[in-house]
């Protein structure tokens, strides 16, 4: 039987690069009837590794029926849950999102840094913040700083990469410093709720005072001495994939 786009009266089933199969489109019927139609799948899957279903909040009421046909959760947002059904013993299952991706700016103005104290910390530190989905970390880089301090910049290169385990929620935390150049100087917070103050500080005060972590004084001092990094690199022929927003780095 060809999955590639096979009805199976309830199910519209695609195949996948692992050797799965991933039930499509919306799920309209009963627990009941998605039962029936589930036990009947299973009889047509014999050569496959594995059945995955995403789920949308509106059909939480289908979580039980899976987990007792042995579906396990794999990764989620708001709006839906994956979950996934091994068919054989140990098949290769893509590793979930396992990490939150956030970015730090360093922003110099002749010889001062940008900086801000957020309700959380309450010490001096960059500007920034999680990436959103669907958000470059260029994107995020312009965003964070607007949003937290009201200054415009452009950004110019990632110039540190740090990882850090375990984070929020259990998770790792990819931390992305990037060097960005000011188009603006004028303080004016956005995000209040977040943000206690922004400021412009003199370099070698941020770098003196007991207040500031060590390891955001390492990363001012590195921006500084090295300002080149890596670049947004510009050659599309590098990717073969299309239908994809990317970033390269050189």
């Amino acid at each position: 039987m060809n999955f590639k786009q096979t009805d199976l009266t309830f199910f519209t089933c695609k195949e996948d690069r692992y050797d799965g199969v991933t039930i499509e489109g919306d799920i309209e019927h009963t627990v009941v009837e998605f039962e029936k139609a589930l036990d009947a799948l299973f009889q047509t899957l014999q050569n496959k590794k594995l059945l995955w279903i995403k789920l949308p909040i509106e059909r939480a009421d289908l979580i039980a029926t899976l987990t007792c046909k042995e579906f396990v959760f794999h990764h989620c947002n708001e709006r839906d849950i994956t979950l996934v059904k091994k068919l054989i013993e140990d098949p290769v299952i893509p590793t979930a999102k396992n990490h939150t991706l956030g970015v730090g700016v360093v922003v110099f103005h002749e010889n001062d840094l940008l900086v801000i104290k957020d309700r959380i910390w309450q010490t001096y530190k960059l500007p920034g913040g999680f990436i959103d989905d669907g958000e470059n970390i260029s994107q995020a880089v312009v965003r964070e700083v607007f949003e937290e301090t009201g200054v415009e910049v452009e950004f110019e290169s990632v110039v540190s990469l740090g990882h850090f385990s375990p984070a929020q929620f259990g998770e790792s935390n990819l931390y992305v410093i990037s060097l960005a150049k000011p188009i603006s100087t004028k303080i004016d917070i956005k995000d209040e709720q977040e943000i206690l103050e922004a400021r412009w500080m003199n370099i070698d005060e941020y770098l003196n005072r007991e207040d500031v972590l060590p390891y955001n004084k390492a990363i001012v001092k590195n921006a500084f001495l090295n300002e080149k990094g890596l670049h947004v690199c510009t050659d599309t022929e590098l990717i073969l994939k299309q239908n994809i927003q990317y970033e390269l780095f050189f």
